[in-house]
């Protein structure tokens, strides 16, 4: 295998000094406009790349961030990701993106991680829910910001979507199309958002008069398609079927609609679905999902420019932030219309 160029080489290359390739590659303007164009020309030539390993070294800090997210098997976090990256990469940072996978220990060797690497700050949403992993972490001085949950003033900024808000507009749907009979599936307790939604949709059967058993809570253990076909199964199983479900979230939805269809149960004539977050496949499922739309892109836009400003003040003098963002409503034919 061909050893890789080193600036040593480049600099013999242009007939120049090391110090001089430096100043071409990190500081352009201290030197000739000849002189750059020598040395361009043997980076091109022997095709030297920059060790950033090395410069990292040097100056201590990374040029990276980091961003942990729940499962980058659902959309909603790859449109975060997509959010976080552009802005971002407009402040000259890259992105390294990792999957905890809903598992606290998996996030824990994630964090550890992130500070082995020295990464200027961390967007995260947490899988452990006593904060003891990002207690831990915050040992290390790096910054991160809390994404889809909401921090309390010592933990740092946050950008959060109104959780609460959104399970009572998904129940208002379901209760405006004439549904009386309903069912929340649910997913891992220790996740704020699925306590959340459920909260709100409580929130909404207490305002349309409806006792708290209207709603018959089915649990999944993950926020998944194979969750919600399993969920699916069960209520296919119920000798009394609701009329409605809403689901923790859109990949659950599918794995129900998925159940359904398979026996034969019409969507949305005999049980309408809401799903939560509004994923790209929501729109173009077999039955088109309605959905409450959580700003994906703008919520990982808004968390990496939080972490931003706060790198830019300083940790001592920067004011955290939690930023709550509001959810929408949008209906498809996976429910039924008022009547």
């Amino acid at each position: 295998m061909a050893r890789a160029a080193s600036i040593k080489d480049v600099a013999r290359e242009a007939g120049v000094s090391v110090g001089t390739v430096s100043n071409v590659i990190n500081r352009p303007d201290r030197v000739s406009e000849g002189m750059r164009r020598d040395v361009r020309r043997a980076i091109s030539a022997l095709g030297y790349v920059r060790s950033e390993h090395a410069r990292q070294l040097r100056a201590g800090r990374s040029r990276m961030m980091a961003l942990l997210v729940l499962d980058m098997g659902n959309p909603f976090f790859v449109d975060i990701a997509r959010g976080a990256e552009r802005a971002a990469r407009d402040a000259g940072l890259g992105v390294m993106v990792c999957n905890s996978g809903q598992n606290p220990r998996d996030e824990a060797d994630y964090l550890a991680l992130f500070a082995e690497q020295r990464v200027r700050g961390v967007l995260v949403t947490p899988a452990a829910s006593d904060g003891t992993n990002l207690r831990r972490f915050r040992r290390h001085g790096i910054p991160f910001v809390l994404v889809d949950r909401v921090a309390g003033d010592e933990d740092g900024c946050s950008v959060s979507v109104d959780d609460v808000t959104g399970g009572a507009l998904a129940i208002r749907h379901l209760i405006a199309g004439g549904h009386r009979s309903l069912a929340y599936v649910s997913g891992p307790e220790r996740l704020t958002q699925v306590r959340d939604r459920r909260l709100g949709a409580h929130a909404a059967l207490t305002e349309a008069g409806l006792p708290p058993d209207a709603l018959l809570e089915i649990p999944a253990a993950r926020l998944d398609v194979a969750a919600g076909r399993d969920a699916g199964a069960r209520l296919l199983g119920l000798a009394q079927r609701p009329t409605g479900v809403f689901c923790a979230n859109d990949l659950l939805a599918l794995g129900v609609l998925q159940s359904l269809y398979m026996a034969g149960t019409r969507v949305p004539e005999d049980l309408a679905i809401v799903g939560y977050d509004d994923i790209e496949f929501a729109a173009a499922a077999t039955v088109p999902l309605t959905s409450v739309r959580q700003p994906a892109l703008t919520i990982g836009a808004k968390a990496t420019e939080l972490l931003l400003r706060e790198l830019s003040e300083g940790t001592a003098a920067h004011q955290h932030e939690h930023v709550v963002l509001q959810p929408e409503l949008v209906a498809r034919q996976s429910t039924l219309p008022p009547r």
